[in-house]
This record gives C-alpha cells, structure tokens and sequence, in this order.
C-alpha cells in the first residue's frame, strides 16, 4: 500500500513538472539594428509585452544588410520570428519571399499615410529621414555657417572632416550618394553623373568610410569628423550622450527613412510573432519607444508623453515637407551592381 501511495505521489509529482515545463518562457527572436534602436526596445517596450505573454524578447543585432543575409541563410528554417529593416532592404526581402502578411487587427487603420507597405506583407514601425549631421562644437570654433546643402560634403574647407557611410552597406550612405547624384543631373534609373563625379568632389574631402554609424559618436567627440550624413533620431540620440551635434535639413530636401517590420514567414511561433507585431504598432508601445529613445511612430495615436519628446515630434513633421521618396524599384534592381562599383570606384 505505502509503494502504491508513493508511487501515486511520484506520479503526481511528474505530471506536475511536465505542466511546468509546458508552461516555460517561449523566446521570440527579432532582428534589428543594434545601439539606440535595441536598448529602447529592449528596456522600455519590449518588457510588457513579455509579462503579459510569457514570452522573453530577444534582439539579434545588425544592420538591415546583416539581418536580411541572416533571414536569407536560414530561409527554409527561420531562426527569427520577426525583423526590423530599412524600407528599401524590406522590399526586397518581401520580393526574396522572406515576410509573411501582417495580420489585419486596429493598429493598421492606425497608420500614417505611406507606412503600409505592398500587400502588408511588412509595415512602418519607425519614421526618419537622412539629412545632415554636424560637429557643431567644431563649426563655432572654426566660425563656420550650419551646412543648408547636399553639396556642402564637397566644400574645400571640409576637406579630411567628412566621414560618410559606405554606399554599398548603409542606407545614410546610399541616400547621400543618390541625392547627390540627382544634383548632378542623375535619376535612380541614371546613376553615371553620380559616379562620374563624387569620387573628385565629395570624396576627396572624405577622412573615412564607415559600414555604419557606430563610429560617430567617437570620431565627433576626437575631433576627426565634422559633417557625416544622419537622421534626425541619430543627432537626437547623440544629443542626449553630451554629444555636440546638430541636425541640418538640406535645402534639396532630405531622404525618406522608413523602418519597417515584418513578421518571418515559416517561423517556429506564427501567433506569438503575429501577437508580437500587433503590439509593437500600437500606439501604447510606440509612446514609449518615441519618449526612451526618439523613435518617431508611425502610429498617428501614439502620443509625445514629455514635453521634450513633443518637440522632437514637431520638428520631425516639419522636415518631412521636403522630404524626398526614392524609386527603391529601380534602386533594387541595380544595387549589386551599384554596390561593386562603389567598392571598387570610390572606396579602394
């Protein structure tokens, strides 16, 4: 009898656990740029979500070109279940057949104008623009006037102070390249005046090209750059470290940067990862990403919850009247190509 009672108890005992592990934490995994854009998420938005489902959030950090080869190299066995890219490397991971269609719920209806990408197969979480940054600490000393121009990056004075992202792996890159193409006459369709013509202008004043703008920070405050294309977010960012930057909107107009997510088509948790891009559009979540770590929403609800955080907003949606769209359809097509000949005429 006391064998049977303790076997009774044991086996008790193991349906108990089995209930437990059951009821373990899931893990979704997210790709996203790493820095501002991860902790934010991480610290301020991402916390709730995990307490109200059980869930832990994890960030594989990279830019979008490291994200979408990661996406791509596991495509069949995706080891995400949702990601965050830069509009133009979205559409062609939506074309790659990577993105599954985002599930229709309020927060669509939600959206600013623009944000909802073709088919909803990927949406807008994030809002920017690529304009100019500058050393302002370095300007007051030299006497200089704030840049107002795409074209300023080719001024003498500036030569070895310009540090630009490569065009073949960063969107602020490409985007500074692209406008100054189209001051020279260029489209997205032409891009000959843009290469005939940067590697004597704007990059001979140019002191490094960098992969991405994570060296920013340390290269202002060394005095080794001056004026470095950025969105408003990255100077607000810096801002915010004690960094002297500012934000220069160029008379041409700045470049559209939209952020958009997607959720991984054949990934381990489709409901969760649904669940997960649901919230992430909502304008609760949104509120908070805006007030930690100046992410501009693309929900039109979302709301600037300190008055720094609304003042922000406010110079944001001025600097999006110039703004320019590029034809990311012709700029896909062409982009290995492009980005061979960046490599080998510009940065070698």
């Amino acid at each position: 009898m006391k064998l049977l009672r303790s076997a009774l108890v044991m086996s008790t005992a193991l349906v108990g656990l089995t209930g437990y592990a059951t009821a373990q934490t899931k893990t979704l995994y997210i790709g996203m740029n790493g820095g501002n854009f991860e902790k934010t998420f991480t610290q301020a938005v991402f916390p709730d979500f995990e307490k109200a489902n059980n869930v832990k959030v994890v960030v594989v950090p990279g830019t979008s070109s490291d994200i979408l080869a990661k996406a791509t190299a596991a495509k069949d066995k995706p080891q995400m279940h949702v990601m965050f890219l830069d509009d133009g490397v979205m559409v062609r991971a939506i074309g790659a057949g990577l993105c599954e269609k985002t599930k229709s719920g309020p927060e669509l209806a939600e959206l600013a104008p623009g944000t909802r990408m073709k088919d909803d197969m990927a949406v807008g979480i994030d809002l920017g623009m690529t304009g100019i940054a500058y050393n302002t600490k370095m300007f007051a000393e030299k006497g200089w006037a704030a840049p107002t121009s795409w074209m300023d990056f080719a001024d003498p004075k500036f030569k070895g102070k310009v540090v630009f992202q490569s065009a073949s792996a960063s969107s602020f890159g490409l985007h500074a390249f692209l406008m100054f193409n189209r001051i020279q006459g260029g489209t997205e369709k032409n891009v000959e005046p843009g290469f005939a013509k940067f590697r004597d202008s704007i990059g001979a004043n140019v002191l490094e090209f960098i992969p991405n703008s994570a060296k920013i920070s340390e290269m202002v405050q060394t005095g080794d750059a001056a004026i470095f294309p950025l969105t408003p977010t990255g100077v607000a960012t810096l801002k915010d470290k004690g960094i002297p930057v500012e934000y220069a909107q160029p008379k041409e107009g700045s470049v559209v940067l939209m952020v958009a997510q997607c959720v991984i088509a054949k990934n381990s948790e489709p409901e969760l990862a649904q669940k997960l891009a649901a919230y992430l559009l909502s304008a609760d979540a949104q509120s908070k990403a805006l007030a930690a770590g100046n992410v501009v929403p693309s929900n039109t609800k979302a709301k600037a919850t300190t008055p720094e955080s609304e003042k922000k907003l406010a110079a944001f949606h001025g600097f999006m009247k110039t703004a320019v769209n590029l034809d990311w359809d012709a700029i896909n097509e062409k982009r290995p190509e492009w980005n061979s000949r960046w490599n080998k005429m510009i940065e070698r």
